[in-house]
């Protein structure tokens, strides 16, 4: 009976055995991200664990063991580190080149604003558990060397230590020269300037190439003040007063194409041919045909045909001129001024008087297309040679001008007695009346 006995208490022990083993609790079973691992592996009923966080992360867990499942008492969950702002640099940006946020492992990289270098050595930062890595990178403003120039040239601005951006002016001390390259040059954003430091030399010009055109003298270069003389083929026409100065010709030489230009397009304009076209070349003509009340200009014309000639001018002007009549000048007319001022268009009508010695032909004189009507407005009074007034050797009398006031000595024929020895003329003709009775 023992040996069943024994082995019986084998069986219970091992069972006792197997039973505490199920109340313990695996590390192996907690599944929290970014924690440090736990030495132990296997825990008791009842037993806790803390678990910390790994580096560049903040949280904290506490577990326990409770018949063989982990229950959670405490649970802040691991999360990175956050790093404050990175800093700026003085004429410097950054930019994040891994991570989107200030936190444990971002990384920020430093670059330099145009014209600035940097000379720190490291140009990144890193935010680690304690904060951000490195030094902020330093950002220096990028110089250019020197300016020496020959005795010739003046050069004003800062020529000693020129920064990016900075502009060098350069001028010969002589007026018969100039630069030879550019004279303003500036400071670059790689440390070099944008130009070569220039010389002087002699002022000339290229001789240049005119489309169009020839040159009347051929040089290869021309000196200072030197007109350039040139000539241009039909239908186009040179410009003139060309010169050689400091920086070039004074004007680019060039052919200019000979045209006119149709100012006018609607002032009095019924109808222009061809329509719509203001600018013609040489040899082109343009018809325009005026409203009622305009005429040609300086004609007496509703309808013409104007040419572009060769030298850029209109054979004739082509502008519709509102019609009107000019002062009656040599009209004989008295006080002119006093009836003919003001707006004298077609149309327009004016009272007048006549001078001494003419007889006005109408009460009012009225503007036309023909000028003034009556035409003349006043007309000279004057006697006709008396015929029929029995005067002897009429024409050996009356000849010359008979005109208002004209005296004249005279004899009757045969059988007439002479009524006055002096014939005068009157506005009603010859006094006396008759002269031989």
């Amino acid at each position: 009976m023992r040996v069943p006995v024994k082995l019986l208490g084998f069986v219970f022990w091992l069972f006792s055995l197997n039973c505490a083993r199920c109340q313990e609790c695996r590390i192996a079973d907690i599944n929290y991200e970014n924690t440090e691992p736990v030495a132990k592996e296997l825990h008791d009923d009842g037993e806790t664990v803390r678990l910390s966080c790994t580096t560049g992360f903040t949280g904290i867990y506490r577990l326990k063991c409770e018949k063989g499942q982990w229950k959670t008492s405490i649970e802040r969950p691991c999360a990175k580190i956050k790093c404050s702002h990175p800093g700026d640099t003085p004429n410097g940006d950054f930019s994040l080149i891994s991570g989107s946020e200030f936190v444990f492992g971002a990384k920020v990289l430093y670059t330099c604003k145009k014209g600035f270098e940097m000379t720190s050595r490291i140009n990144q930062r890193t935010c680690r558990a304690q904060g951000w890595d490195n030094t902020l990178p330093i950002c220096e403003a990028v110089r250019c060397p020197a300016i020496r120039t020959d005795e010739d040239v003046i050069a004003s601005g800062n020529t000693e230590e020129g920064g990016y951006g900075d502009f060098i002016h350069f001028e010969c001390v002589s007026n018969d020269k100039k630069t030879d390259g550019s004279s303003v040059i500036h400071c670059t954003e790689t440390g070099e300037w944008s130009h070569p430091i220039p010389k002087c030399k002699e002022i000339t010009c290229t001789a240049p190439d005119i489309p169009n055109g020839d040159a009347v003298e051929k040089m290869q270069e021309y000196q200072k003040d030197a007109i350039l003389k040139y000539r241009c083929s039909p239908g186009f026409k040179p410009r003139e007063g060309i010169r050689c100065a400091k920086f070039g010709w004074t004007l680019n030489p060039e052919c200019d194409e000979v045209t006119c230009e149709l100012k006018s397009t609607t002032f009095g304009v019924k109808k222009i041919y061809p329509e719509g076209k203001t600018i013609f070349r040489a040899g082109e003509s343009v018809e325009i045909t005026c409203t009622e009340k305009y005429w040609i200009f300086q004609t007496k014309e509703t309808f013409n045909s104007f040419t572009c000639q060769e030298n850029g001018q209109w054979d004739y002007e082509p502008v519709c001129a509102e019609i009107r009549c000019e002062v009656p000048h040599d009209q004989h007319v008295y006080n002119l001024y006093s009836y003919f001022w003001g707006d004298l268009k077609l149309g327009a009508k004016r009272s007048y008087y006549c001078m001494s010695g003419y007889d006005q032909m109408s009460a009012v004189a009225t503007c036309t297309r023909d000028g003034w009507t009556p035409n003349p407005l006043c007309a000279e009074i004057r006697c006709e040679v008396p015929r029929g007034q029995h005067v002897y050797d009429l024409y050996s009398y009356f000849w010359g001008d008979l005109k208002l006031g004209a005296k004249r000595s005279y004899y009757c024929m045969y059988g007439y007695y002479q009524m006055s020895a002096v014939a005068t003329c009157t506005r009603d003709g010859w006094t006396p009346n008759p002269l031989c009775q």
